[in-house]
């Protein structure tokens, strides 16, 4: 079975990757997980938040947006003194910031999965390029998100962070074209070919 090369250094890796990374996602918990994931990971790797996945988890009652949006400066401290936790003040700061602004999305969307995916008018993204790994580290699509993300006050979300979270999502589909997800995702969800990497 042909995978993307990048899961290939763990099991934890080929897990995420065999089952979420890049099947279009609609539920808001896992969207907000996801884009938390990525506030942590800025400056480090992926691969580390993936094995501190359990522990973010704990820290950020099973990644409720409601509850972390109301967290405080004991939280915060609680959070810190965690175990295995990144102790970064500024970026988990950044999470419980951005849980409010993830509230107010929903309140005028309804959801923030109806928020995001009207971006790529509901349908994943194959570029043309990417499919046989040419894959750039943002695109117009990521810069006009982030800024969207950025203008109603989201933190840590710049263009290359936003990228990130359109391949996990399913929004930009990177799988390469011998991976065995690159062939599911076409069969089972809508979606359009586009050539140019700049929207």
């Amino acid at each position: 079975m042909e995978r993307c090369k990048w899961c290939l250094c763990n099991d934890a890796m080929i897990k995420y990757h065999d089952e979420e990374w890049g099947i279009p996602l609609y539920d808001d918990r896992k969207q907000f997980e996801f884009l938390m994931m990525e506030v942590m990971q800025c400056g480090l790797n992926w691969n580390m938040m993936i094995q501190k996945r359990e522990i973010f988890c704990k820290c950020f009652d099973g990644f409720d947006y409601e509850k972390v949006a109301a967290y405080g400066e004991g939280d915060i401290r609680r959070i810190l003194e965690a175990e295995g936790m990144i102790r970064s003040r500024r970026k988990i700061e950044a999470v419980i910031h951005n849980a409010g602004c993830f509230l107010k999305i929903q309140q005028e969307y309804g959801s923030f999965s109806e928020y995001l995916w009207r971006f790529a008018g509901g349908k994943t993204i194959f570029y043309n390029r990417h499919e046989r790994g040419e894959q750039p580290a943002r695109n117009g699509l990521s810069d006009k998100v982030s800024g969207d993300l950025r203008r109603r006050g989201f933190k840590y979300l710049g263009s290359v962070t936003v990228y990130s979270h359109l391949q996990a999502c399913g929004i930009i589909n990177d799988h390469v074209k011998e991976c065995f997800r690159y062939k599911y995702i076409a069969e089972h969800y809508p979606f359009v070919y586009k050539r140019r990497n700049k929207e």
